[in-house]
């Protein structure tokens, strides 16, 4: 998705209406995208979010993993992951620091576990973990991890 809105286009033939609707997706996104990694943004209200475009499975491992600066209770999306309000860059390098080899597996929702094919025939946490484990993108939150970060206050337009 970053890529996309970065100006390359999908290699496939775009309807007129795709055209348009992606030149709209630029426009709205150009302040939250960044070529040369993430982006945090601190919103005039003080809301926090961190850019990653790295899609659901990738941010719901991000936000299990960075425990300690991921806002509570938060609905993951494909584009960014809610912190908290209070952090900051340092509390950012020292949350990252501390988790840079340790990914936490995302939370599971019981609703999943309870609709998990032949579920019932499972001890409930072994359920949990392989949920888990299908939910888990390891291997794009390390890659997102990896990437700089940069910090951004955004204003009112």
């Amino acid at each position: 998705m970053r890529e996309v809105l970065l100006g390359a286009d999908p290699d496939v033939a775009l309807s007129k209406r795709a055209v348009t609707a992606l030149s709209e997706a630029r426009e709205n996104f150009m302040d939250v995208v960044h070529p040369g990694g993430t982006l945090t943004t601190r919103t005039p209200g003080g809301q926090v979010r961190w850019w990653t475009w790295a899609g659901h499975r990738a941010n719901a491992t991000l936000a299990a993993t960075l425990g300690t600066v991921a806002a509570p209770a938060q609905r993951v999306n494909d584009c960014w992951i809610r912190l908290r309000e209070d952090v900051d860059r340092q509390h950012w390098k020292q949350a990252v620091a501390d988790v840079a080899d340790q990914l936490c597996l995302p939370d599971v929702d019981q609703r999943a576990v309870k609709g998990l094919k032949f579920g019932e025939a499972l001890p409930t946490r072994l359920a949990q973990a392989t949920l888990a484990m299908r939910f888990a993108d390891l291997e794009g939150a390390r890659a997102v991890l990896e990437e700089p970060v940069r910090f951004v206050i955004l204003t009112p337009s």
